[in-house]
Order: C-alpha cells, then sequence, then structure tokens
C-alpha cells in the first residue's frame, strides 16, 4: 500500500501475545501509528468508547468472550461504533466458522498463519473497498455482496428480497 495509514486508529484484540505481536508489527511497519492490544473480546469491547478505533482486528477463538460474540455485541450496539469494520483472524477456515463470522457482520476473514501481505490485503480491502452497511430485522453488517453487475439495475438480487431491507 502506498497510501499513508498514520491517522489510522486500530484494535488488536488477540488472547495470543505472541499474535497481537506479530499483527501490530505489520501494521507499525506499515505505517499505522495508533496501535491498541486487548486480550480478550470484553477487554476489547470496553477499549471501544476510550479507543474509538477505525478498524478492529479480532481473534475467533478466546476465553472469557470470543469473536463471535465481540462481533454480536458490538453489531448491535446502539452507537456509532456499530459500523467499525472487524476483520476476523482464525486458526480454522472451515465453512461454518466462516458462515458464523460473515453472519454476524464480520467485513473481512483472515486465517492463521498470517503473512504481512494478508494482513494489509484484508485492511485494503475494508479502507479502500468498503461494502455499504445493511440494516435488516435478522442482519446488521456489511453488505454481503461482494460483485457488482453492470447489468444489474434493480435494488435486490433475489426474487425473495423483501422490500423492508434498508441499506445504510
Amino acid at each position: 500500500m502506498t497510501t499513508d495509514l498514520s491517522p489510522l486508529n486500530l484494535l488488536i484484540i488477540d488472547d495470543n501475545a505472541q499474535m497481537r505481536t506479530i499483527v501490530g508489527t505489520v501494521l507499525a511497519g506499515a505505517g499505522v501509528r495508533k496501535l491498541h492490544y486487548a486480550p480478550d473480546g470484553r477487554k476489547g469491547l470496553e477499549s471501544l468508547a476510550r479507543v474509538r478505533p477505525d478498524v478492529v482486528f479480532v481473534d475467533y477463538e478466546m476465553p472469557r468472550m470470543n469473536g463471535l460474540e465481540f462481533l454480536k455485541a458490538l453489531r448491535y450496539s446502539p452507537g456509532e461504533e456499530r459500523f467499525t469494520p472487524v476483520i476476523m483472524l482464525t486458526g480454522h477456515s472451515d465453512m461454518p466458522r466462516l458462515n458464523a463470522a460473515r453472519d454476524l457482520g464480520v467485513n473481512e476473514f483472515l486465517t492463521k498463519p498470517v503473512t504481512a501481505k494478508t494482513i494489509l490485503q484484508r485492511l485494503a480491502a475494508v479502507i479502500f473497498r468498503p461494502r455499504p452497511f445493511v440494516n435488516y430485522p435478522s442482519y446488521f453488517g456489511p453488505d454481503r455482496r461482494r460483485r457488482s453487475s453492470d447489468t444489474y439495475a434493480g435494488p435486490y438480487r433475489r426474487a425473495s428480497d423483501r422490500s423492508d431491507a434498508l441499506e445504510i
């Protein structure tokens, strides 16, 4: 990335101190100057109001409060922080885990072992190619559709889409 990342304010939530260091070191090396760390989802939630991060990296599996519980609490919080992009880290990339995170509103998914390239690619995706947020009775989070079609002109992609979905 050739863009100045120094203004970014990032929160890294992982119970593994070594993983926090790896992700933080990569981000610092790319120019991020405001890095904050939390050892679990509860501490991460406590940090949100104080830190006001632009992006959160969160581990899937942690004691006390895991990444899914953190994500659910974040997305259903009443404040503006619910729009914060979340990149989830995991050592397991099976479809049930991917779907669970997607269904709770994760922006990006990053499988361990991570590389500097993949960390920065996911960060670039949420910053430079953000997806609009969708507010639906059973879902709040980024639009799950990643591709747009030049031939599609309407607001819905499926015949079963309901008109009470609100894009934000």
